[in-house]
């Protein structure tokens, strides 16, 4: 008879997260289960039942795993960006690619249309936090706010409804990255050209 490893818990936590993020990219929010996650990593419905609370616990901590990720490498980004070193087309597509292909536009979509709209607060402190964080003296914090915000609607409105609305437009679905990093350089210019 095969014995389980026992994990510390925030071991076992962090291999729920990471499972939950794999379930999400892989079949979408609404397999979100605690009894999914448990059966993906060998552990019981109630082992995660004790971590999380609920598949809404659950999914709001996955909000916050997957926004400290993503905001990490937007912070990167973003200093690579002031240093002249990155492009505006490097942080959307790190922007998008978190939304889209990372699975965070789904999750906040169907928080949304469930009713748990609290499960999207870890994302927004986070990225409140990342903005205040990435502070330099003398920039316009009017406009960095305002920057952060377009960037994450179109980020989320491309990951929901990009595919479609670009066929049904006739465009290449590129053309909303394309379109973002035109509108972020000249927000925050650079000394880069689209």
């Amino acid at each position: 008879m095969a014995t389980r490893k026992r994990l510390s818990q925030e071991d076992s936590q962090r291999a729920a997260l990471v499972a939950a993020r794999e379930l999400l990219i892989e079949t979408g929010p609404q397999s979100l289960t605690l009894k999914a996650v448990a059966a993906r990593i060998g552990r019981t419905h109630s082992n995660l039942l004790h971590h999380f609370g609920s598949a809404a616990g659950l999914q709001k901590a996955l909000a916050g795993f997957l926004a400290d990720s993503i905001c990490e490498s937007i912070a990167q980004a973003v200093n690579k960006r002031r240093a002249g070193e990155g492009t505006a087309r490097e942080l959307v597509d790190l922007v998008f690619d978190a939304f889209g292909r990372e699975g965070a536009g789904a999750l906040a979509s169907w928080t949304m249309v469930s009713g748990n709209r609290d499960t999207l607060d870890p994302i927004f402190d986070t990225i409140h936090n990342l903005v205040e964080e990435l502070s330099a003296e003398g920039e316009d914090w009017r406009l960095i706010r305002e920057a952060t915000m377009t960037l994450v609607l179109q980020a989320l409105g491309d990951a929901t409804i990009g595919d479609s609305l670009a066929q049904s437009l006739d465009l290449p679905r590129e053309r909303a990255r394309e379109l973002a990093a035109r509108q972020l350089i000249a927000t925050l210019p650079r000394g880069e050209s689209v």
